[in-house]
């Protein structure tokens, strides 16, 4: 499943590739997922200009000059598929501008998600988290830290596998419970959050500069399967609930009540 940084670069590649291009067709092949009709959706769209792309925590956000914004997430397994590629498969929605490019939202399972004028959640986004508020919230969690970064009502845009590797660079143990991490480790929990999405989505966006899809594995540091250390030398452990694993090291310190 896509993350913060991959959504970061697809968002910055979509808005290099499409940006000012009018938009010619909208064509839904999976309707059940829109919160409009099909006719909506076409009719407020077609024939106006792409302005912007955005990521907001998880979704894609595509700005139009009639201020409209369609929302895409891709939940588990979707992907945005350029459409000059040989065959495109099953798609959700797809989007034809003006010259004879355009792009899909393909899903197999039918679960990736176009909203139109979707509502703004009052949840801070992972990298605008400011240190007074990240605090408050987690002085009043008694939930496992790992738990509390990924609910997506409490903070969006992490997901399983940055939040190992945020709490590895942290060095918090994910089974710590929130309100139990002293005012230090909040501070360096803050600042991974920061720096760890951050280089990650520059890191994927030099290897893929032109990629609407993918994802790249290269620098993770411990949410690996085919690596058993730590750049530090430690054993990489695994715990797995239902078909979550968890990856961490003995390095991590676990803060409790």
């Amino acid at each position: 499943m896509p993350e913060l940084p991959d959504l970061e670069v697809f968002a910055k590649n979509l808005q290099k590739r499409f940006k000012n291009k009018i938009l010619e067709t909208v064509e839904v092949s999976v309707a059940k997922k829109l919160n409009v009709s099909s006719k909506e959706l076409k009719h407020v769209l077609e024939g106006h200009q792409l302005k912007s792309v955005s990521r907001v925590g998880k979704t894609l956000q595509l700005h139009f000059d009639n201020d409209v914004v369609l929302g895409l997430h891709l939940m588990l397994h979707g992907e945005l598929k350029a459409l000059d590629e040989e065959e495109v498969k099953f798609q959700i929605v797809s989007f034809h501008f003006k010259g004879g490019d355009g792009f899909a939202l393909t899903d197999f399972q039918k679960a990736a998600t176009p909203t139109l004028n979707p509502e703004d959640p009052d949840v801070p986004d992972a990298l605008s988290l400011n240190l007074s508020s990240f605090k408050d919230l987690l002085g009043k969690k008694k939930v496992q830290i790992k738990t509390l970064l990924m609910d997506q009502h409490l903070i969006r845009g992490i997901g399983n596998t940055y939040a190992d590797e945020i709490l590895w660079e942290a060095r918090i143990s994910p089974f710590s419970i929130a309100k139990a991490i002293p005012e230090a480790g909040v501070k360096e929990l803050l600042k991974a959050i920061n720096h760890v999405l951050s280089k990650e989505a520059a890191d994927i966006a030099e290897k893929l500069p032109d990629a609407l899809n993918g994802e790249v594995k290269d620098f993770l540091r411990v949410h690996r399967a085919d690596i058993k250390k730590s750049p530090t030398g430690a054993a990489i452990q695994i715990e797995k609930k239902g078909t979550r694993k968890t990856y961490y090291t003995d390095e991590q310190v676990l803060y409790t009540l």
